[in-house]
């Protein structure tokens, strides 16, 4: 009996110093690895730790050791794992945030064991923590990239197709369905040359797609490329798309970002189209300019009785300014200035058919009324046809008589100055612009010229030009300037005119005809 006594007490401490070595191998291990491991007393007192505690949460043993877990924990954690170590269960891969002893949160996979006897008595826990605080950021910051990237993906204003490296469709965004007219369950899995490429491209396609896995390398890559593609209903539309190869692995994956581009090419092509309508108009409009520049007189007019000069600055666009002068017999010289109103060919048109109706007269004897009541009755019908009038002066030189006989049709009275006077008169009759009604009467009138009379003939251009604040350079102005060159040659009053007019402007072009002639009798 005794014997049998001595026997059993000597296995037990053979058991238990088995135990004792294989716990101690085992806490050597956990060292090694630089896990947290840890035994707790039944109620969740530390009763040992490794060492790697002060590596994970900054304490030492010492300082562990107959604290309760909890103690270590966040405020949320501490309410929420309670019920581990009530339940006597085990628990694998448990989420722990423990608050370090510098104060940031350290994040632990934790696995916990519940030593039990044979009786079912809980006699401590054991387990083990490992320090996962890096990768659990790196996961929660991979999970919310991923999140951001769909939430551009959804939201982006493009169209965005993802493809495998076999062609099929892996990710299709709203504006995708809305683009083509596939829903995204439609869309998953098919390949895309079948969904969004006319059928005439798709062996190119596949070219390409095959070329580029075979050398990485592709003429439509990472490049903003023009194309046509296809809507479910199978009509085509232009399109705009960028592809960017991504490789994953040994695989790639091709991200297309496709623009609809209807609206820009429907502009351009109306763009390319008055483009083409803009210079065949400026061509006509050279063309029209230089007619009506032709129907000018080429040179002056100079006698022992006068002189006589005119001078056009045309605007930008084809004007109907127009002036002449002219014998119309040996006694007599016709000058005649006139205004088209607006600017384009038709008021071009008109002024050189106002001019062949005033040249048919040049053989008849006729006054400056009788000529004007002939030119109105004329053109009366196609002026009011067309929405436009003529503004005309008239005059006409009595060489003999030294007499100036005149008539205007609501055209700006020309300046009569004599040479040592320091006032302008104006030239003025009553008359209607040509083109108003039929059968006009227009007022006559005559004035006797003294030697080295001075009259300015002029066109609306002149006077309403405008500086940069809006002002007109006015009547009143040209009057000055009229006076102090009277004792120049009609060409040089005219040029300084001009160059006048361009310094107050300061502007080398106008918007309307600039037009003069000066009379000058000898």
């Amino acid at each position: 009996m005794q014997r049998d006594v001595e026997e059993n007490s000597f296995q037990c401490q053979e058991v238990e110093s088995a135990l004792r070595e294989s716990e101690e191998r085992f806490r050597q291990m956990a060292e090694m690895t630089g896990e947290w491991l840890w035994e707790q007393d039944p109620l969740g007192y530390y009763i040992y730790s490794s060492t790697a505690v002060n590596q994970i949460l900054g304490f030492s043993q010492d300082q562990v050791l107959g604290k309760h877990y909890s103690e270590f924990f966040t405020s949320q954690d501490q309410t929420e794992q309670q019920f581990y170590s009530a339940s006597h269960r085990p628990f694998y891969s448990l989420i722990n945030h423990y608050r370090h002893k510098d104060g940031h949160m350290v994040i632990t996979e934790s696995t916990g064991l519940p030593i039990i006897n044979a009786e079912g008595k809980l006699l401590k826990w054991r387990g083990v923590d490992r320090d996962i605080t890096v990768k659990k950021h790196f996961q929660d910051a991979l999970i919310e990239s991923e999140k951001r990237t769909r939430l551009i993906i959804e939201s982006s204003l493009s169209a965005i197709v993802i493809m495998d490296s076999y062609g099929l469709i892996t990710d299709w965004n709203p504006q995708a369905e809305k683009m083509f007219g596939w829903s995204h369950a439609e869309a998953i899995g098919q390949r895309l040359s079948d969904l969004i490429i006319p059928s005439r491209f798709h062996k190119a396609h596949l070219q390409g797609l095959q070329h580029f896995l075979k050398t990485s390398t592709g003429p439509f890559l990472n490049k903003l490329i023009e194309h046509v593609a296809m809507r479910r209903d199978g009509s085509e539309f232009p399109v705009e798309f960028s592809i960017s190869p991504l490789k994953l692995g040994n695989a790639y994956i091709f991200s297309g970002f496709i623009h609809e581009i209807t609206a820009r090419k429907e502009a351009e092509q109306k763009i390319r189209e008055a483009e083409v309508n803009l210079a065949i108009t400026r061509n006509e409009i050279k063309i029209a300019q230089r007619i009506q520049s032709s129907l000018s007189p080429s040179a002056p007019i100079k006698s022992e009785h006068f002189e006589v000069t005119g001078y056009c600055l045309p605007a930008d666009q084809v004007g109907g300014d127009y002036f002449d002068y002219f014998y119309r017999n040996e006694d007599h010289l016709d000058i005649i200035i006139a205004d088209v109103s607006g600017h384009s060919i038709g008021p071009a048109l008109f002024m050189v058919e106002a001019r062949s109706v005033i040249r048919t007269q040049t053989n008849r004897m006729g006054t400056p009324s009788e000529a004007l009541a002939v030119l109105n009755n004329f053109l009366f019908e196609d002026l009011d046809n067309a929405d436009y009038f003529i503004s005309l002066f008239y005059l006409q030189y009595d060489i003999a008589n030294r007499q100036l006989i005149f008539a205007n049709a609501g055209h700006p009275p020309p300046l009569l100055l004599s040479p040592f006077q320091n006032e302008c008169r104006q030239l003025d009759a009553e008359g209607m612009i040509v083109g108003v009604r039929k059968n006009v009467v227009f007022e006559e009138k005559t004035t006797t010229l003294a030697k080295g009379d001075l009259v300015l003939l002029y066109t609306d251009g002149l006077t309403e030009a405008e500086n940069p604040s809006g002002e007109f350079f006015g009547l009143e102005r040209v009057s000055d300037i009229f006076i102090q060159n009277a004792q120049q040659s009609p060409e040089r009053i005219i040029e300084a005119l001009l160059r006048q007019l361009k310094q107050f402007c300061q502007s080398q072009s106008f918007k309307d005809d600039v037009t003069l002639m000066i009379f000058k009798r000898g």
